[in-house]
């Protein structure tokens, strides 16, 4: 088959897998009074999401794979690098009142796994001792802590052993997990044993943005995906056999991300296929049926397995929604009259209600784990948050999805792994100079959201 033939075959098996006409929903937003939504403390979780290392840098945490990966300067936005980030680490007392002065009653954040064993086999009690601070601050402020035990950084020696790579290493992770939960589990109720696999596996063994910097990696790719996912399974296990497992909730967390194609030509690529596949597709599918089938184009390289413990391996489903991605011109951009965020898709309230809509189908309660926008000019966070709780509480409404709480992404801004500094998400705002947050003025409308 000559190079004219593959490539007319490629793009008529895009063509033909792909929708051949997608109708995007679109709101009459002129007629929607989004001032009227409010949710109850009394059974409602109201909270922001940060995650340690995008707060604390890599100065605060030397021994993981992302300080390891600052220090060759690949992918990251104009060579910057994280320092202190906003100093999560030493400010906490600080920033846990910010939470509670925005009136919020609960915080997702990270326990950094390379703080806690910065060396294979050796737990600092110190840095336990810090967490124990960290979460009775924000327990006695009457906030009510979500912990995820992996949030895409891990110590520096679990990635010389290849990670998440090979099958055999997800046994140190259960053992990291097993320590922190049974040093926590009294008075954490909530846990989230991985941050999105997905885009892990996609940023780290696809489009190398995020450490070990693979590029288009598929057989690693999928093996990777596969052992998150049975690492997930297995930290479940553990935990629910300890003292407090019966009692904790633990929850699998996915960030949904649907993408489309706008002209003809742009369903015709692959590569909408193949990310919309790795991030959505294959992960419910699991999640639904039991099977994981990471299929690729080149044959030999598919990973396929079974376990049907998945279904009763997750207490609730933590679903991360940002926006629906369009790509036009064979670039991310949007539909006429849409509002675009500083990321490369608009705002798009419509869409996370339709992807709260498919996730009620697996009948466990969800909390919205992460949702935010990124607005450096603060002329959109405002609107964006309106639309999106107003959203949330239709899909509530119309359809009785079982939602329990919700995180905006985030208290502050930080640092956006391969983007640095760039994207502001924060509803304070951070001088990085001075460490000085400031309340953004398009963040002032989510105290009016609960009462």
């Amino acid at each position: 088959m000559n190079i004219i033939r593959k490539i007319s075959f490629l793009l008529l098996l895009g063509v033909v897998i792909a929708p051949s006409l997608y109708a995007r929903d679109a709101w009459e937003w002129d007629t929607i009074d989004t001032s009227k939504v409010v949710f109850n403390k009394n059974n409602f979780l109201f909270g922001v999401a940060i995650a340690e290392y995008q707060n604390s840098g890599a100065t605060n945490l030397p021994n993981c794979n992302w300080a390891t990966w600052e220090k060759k300067g690949s992918t990251i936005k104009n060579h910057q690098t994280s320092g202190v980030a906003c100093d999560f680490w030493n400010r906490y007392k600080d920033d846990v009142t910010l939470i509670s002065q925005l009136g919020c009653n609960a915080c997702r954040l990270s326990i950094d796994w390379s703080s806690i064993e910065p060396h294979e086999g050796q737990f600092d009690r110190t840095a336990i001792a810090h967490y124990h601070e960290v979460i009775n601050k924000m327990l006695i402020a009457g906030i009510t802590p979500m912990v995820t035990l992996h949030h895409f950084v891990h110590p520096q020696w679990f990635e010389k052993l290849g990670a998440f790579e090979k099958e055999e290493n997800i046994y140190y992770f259960v053992r990291f997990c097993e320590l922190v939960f049974t040093e926590f589990s009294s008075k954490v109720h909530l846990w989230c044993p991985i941050n999105e696999p997905g885009p892990f596996v996609l940023q780290g063994y696809l489009l190398g943005s995020f450490p070990p910097g693979k590029v288009y990696a598929l057989a690693k790719a999928g093996q990777v995906l596969k052992n998150l996912l049975k690492a997930h399974i297995a930290v479940y296990k553990t935990l629910k056999k300890l003292p407090h497992g019966q009692e904790a909730q633990i929850g699998f967390i996915h960030q949904y991300l649907n993408m489309e194609g706008y002209h003809w030509w742009d369903k015709a690529t692959l590569n909408i296929m193949r990310l919309r596949y790795v991030l959505n597709t294959v992960i419910l599918d699991f999640l639904k049926t039991g099977q994981f089938s990471f299929k690729h184009l080149i044959p030999g390289f598919d990973t396929k397995f079974e376990d049907q413990k998945i279904k009763t391996s997750m207490d609730f489903i933590g679903l991360n929604y940002y926006s629906e991605v369009i790509i036009r011109n064979c670039q991310p951009g949007c539909y006429n009259n849409e509002i675009m965020t500083d990321m490369p898709y608009a705002i798009y309230a419509e869409g996370f209600y339709a992807a709260i809509k498919d996730m009620v189908q697996f009948g466990k309660p969800l909390y919205i784990t992460e949702n935010g926008i990124a607005d450096v000019r603060d002329d959109r966070r405002e609107l964006f948050i309106k639309r999106y709780l107003y959203a949330l509480s239709k899909a509530i409404k119309d359809f009785g999805a079982d939602v329990r709480g919700y995180f905006y992404w985030s208290l502050m801004d930080n640092f956006e792994w391969e983007n640095g500094r760039t994207y502001k998400f924060g509803l304070y705002n951070v001088d990085f100079a001075t460490q000085k947050r400031t309340l953004r003025p398009g963040a002032q409308c989510i105290k009016q959201f609960f009462i």
